[in-house]
């Protein structure tokens, strides 16, 4: 059976500087975990930023969204310098000039998604970015002026905190939690956010939290930020705890229950964009079919 998954465990973590930035940064170096076949759409990794440690300005010929795990990073782009917190993210659109500083004494961790995979002939382009005038500012997504940012809390995934007075912006479908089979879905970077080519969003297990088996048209990865949780991928069994990472291809059956008397959350990403239609197969529709028919 041809293989459509990868799984890397936090214990293999292996950060190096990409060659791209070895003499246009300071400090920085990265952990990829998902960058050639088979995903062709995903270039995911976990990034890391020294004290007194910078990225000089660049862009891309591919979409950038990235999440804070920890630490605090000023990340700046034409709409200004913002200071990320964990919790914060943020989509860089194809061709926009960005640039990373740590301005704390502390590492900066986050987790990076690139749409479609970089090519191995260099898709970034070194470029310079006018020097915002003042300090950087926090995320605020009640701000309509933050175009490109936001921020997610485990309070953003409980049912129950979804009113009006609690939800960090006004209420609709944009910010709606989706909610079935003991699974807690909220969206984080989309189309509504400025992104084109990719999605990211958190997923939340209670205990007992199931999603039977199925498949995409589309390439998924999943960061285990909280908890544990059985993954099934191409029929083998994962074990997946804080800081592991899978990946799904398209045709890649695959499967998740939470076994454990905690919640379970990971960061999850899509790329292409799932289709207004048919984005999930689920085999038991296709078994009944089958079984109707036969």
């Amino acid at each position: 059976m041809t293989e459509r998954h990868i799984v890397r465990m936090q214990s293999d973590a292996n950060y190096e500087v990409p060659p791209v930035f070895s003499s246009r940064s300071e400090g920085f170096r990265r952990w990829s975990l998902v960058d050639d076949l088979p995903a062709v759409h995903t270039g995911f990794g976990i990034c890391e930023l020294d004290p007194g440690g910078s990225i000089d300005s660049h862009l891309h010929s591919f979409e950038e969204s990235f999440y804070l795990l920890d630490g605090q990073v000023v990340c700046e782009t034409g709409e200004g310098a913002f200071t990320l917190e964990p919790g914060d993210y943020g989509v860089v659109t194809v061709g926009v000039p960005h640039r990373w500083r740590n301005e704390s004494d502390s590492v900066v961790r986050w987790a990076e998604m690139l749409a479609p995979q970089p090519r191995a002939d260099g898709d970034t382009f070194f470029a310079p970015l006018p020097v915002t005038p003042g300090g950087a500012e926090s995320v605020d997504p009640r701000d309509p002026r933050t175009r490109s940012f936001g921020h997610i809390s485990a309070a953003n995934m409980e049912p129950e905190r979804q009113t009006q007075d609690v939800l960090l912006v006004s209420a609709s479908m944009r910010t709606a939690l989706l909610v079935y089979s003991g699974i807690t879905v909220k969206m984080m970077v989309d189309s509504d956010l400025g992104a084109q080519l990719s999605t990211m969003f958190m997923v939340q297990y209670v205990p007992g939290g199931l999603a039977g088996a199925h498949d995409h048209p589309f390439e998924e990865t999943y960061l285990i930020v909280e908890g544990e949780v059985d993954g099934y991928f191409d029929g083998h069994h994962y074990r997946l705890g804080v800081g592991d990472v899978a990946f799904a291809g398209v045709g890649c059956v695959h499967e998740f229950s939470n076994p454990t008397d905690g919640i379970v959350r990971w960061l999850e990403t899509q790329a292409p964009q799932p289709p207004a239609r048919h984005s999930y197969r689920f085999a038991r529709d296709w078994t009944y079919l089958r079984q109707t028919l036969g």
